[in-house]
């Protein structure tokens, strides 16, 4: 149940910052002012600035949109069908309730100025690490510090910074967890907010739902599922940080592979499928996505490219072109996650060689070939 926003507004930066371009043989390349990544390609101090920034904006943006809506909200048409995402998702995870159970938007006016507030913060953090901090981080205010350094062809390198993002991401799901089991989340089936805490032991059971996962209809199984992902997590973390390559570094195990360009195009392969598993998932799951907060389900239909419409009636929808929150965050997250893979796909084949201008040069070929004809 996180904020979907926050991977396409990721996704986007990966894509608009990290493009890592090949050099061709040059041993000294030269790119324009507008390839603002060329400055943070080697430089892990700036690295960490640019994402740190990419951070604040994404906190920037949920805030601001999180009032905007909470301004426009209006009570007597449904949530889903006035474009209140930001408001949903808190909805769905029990903020914004009054102490009768019935959604008034409290607390979330702070929420989000919470989040404008850690953009600054943010901010603040970016600038230092692009224009005061060491640049590639050989020093810093700890001892750890040249250990994050980022060495794109040292897998020893990349497994322990690997493992500490993997740590970050199963404490966030035990919080989730946690959150769940002290405050509560809301539950569609009773119409009201309600703890769930189903422990953290079933995981067999969690793991059986790898083919029927969309058709989930119990919050136990949801939050089950984030405990086991955190453990998986931590598990994975923790034998990143303290393994190392086995054995000498060969072609086989990615030497001469590992790049920048790899790592990007693994990235965004990520980022592209969890795009797409979350708009089959939002189109059709009311469990974690409720007809009250984001409209009725969607049925996949098949045009110019395949596509969620709206089953319900939409007299009322006036924001997204007339169609409910559940239609426009679905076809959103089907498309961003579809591009990523695109990325994924060129990225891909740059890290392994693959040279792009023999395409123009085909083609340029053929032209020429078709005008003499």
């Amino acid at each position: 149940m996180r904020a979907q926003l926050s991977v396409v507004f990721e996704a986007y930066f990966r894509l608009a910052l990290l493009e890592i371009m090949q050099t061709y043989g040059n041993p000294n390349p030269s790119y324009g002012w507008w390839v603002g990544n060329s400055v943070v390609t080697n430089k892990a101090g700036r690295f960490i600035g640019s994402h740190v920034g990419h951070t604040g904006l994404i906190c920037f943006a949920t805030g601001a949109s999180t009032l905007w809506e909470l301004g426009r909200y209006d009570p007597s048409i449904a949530m889903g069908h006035q474009s209140s995402i930001y408001l949903a998702h808190l909805a769905s995870m029990g903020i914004g309730f009054d102490s009768a159970g019935v959604w008034t938007g409290e607390n979330v006016g702070f929420i989000a100025i919470f989040h404008l507030i850690c953009s600054m913060v943010y901010a603040g953090a970016a600038l230092l690490h692009s224009l005061f901090f060491d640049a590639d981080l050989q020093q810093g205010p700890l001892p750890n510090t040249p250990k994050f350094k980022l060495e794109w062809d040292n897998p020893d390198n990349l497994t322990f910074i690997l493992g500490h993002h993997l740590i970050f991401l199963g404490v966030a799901s035990i919080w989730f967890v946690e959150w769940a089991r002290v405050h509560g989340i809301y539950d569609p089936a009773i119409g009201a907010v309600r703890q769930v805490f189903p422990g953290y032991g079933d995981f067999a059971r969690i793991f059986s739902h790898q083919t029927d996962f969309f058709s989930i209809n119990s919050l136990e199984d949801v939050m089950e599922g984030h405990a086991f992902l955190a453990f998986l997590e931590i598990t994975g973390g923790a034998f990143h940080i303290a393994t190392r390559q086995v054995g000498e570094y060969t072609k086989f195990k990615g030497s001469g592979l590992l790049s920048a360009e790899a790592v990007l195009s693994w990235s965004l392969a990520g980022l592209g499928w969890m795009g797409i598993i979350a708009a089959f998932w939002c189109a059709t799951n009311t469990t974690v996505f409720p007809v009250e907060f984001y409209g009725e389900p969607l049925e996949l239909k098949f045009g110019i490219s395949p596509y969620w419409s709206d089953t319900g009636n939409l007299s009322d929808c006036n924001y997204f072109l007339g169609h409910t929150t559940r239609a426009a965050l679905t076809n959103v997250q089907y498309y961003f996650g579809f591009f990523c893979i695109q990325g994924h796909l060129w990225h891909a084949l740059r890290a392994m060689g693959f040279d792009f201008r023999r395409i123009a040069k085909a083609i340029g070929g053929l032209t020429a070939a078709t005008s003499e004809g």
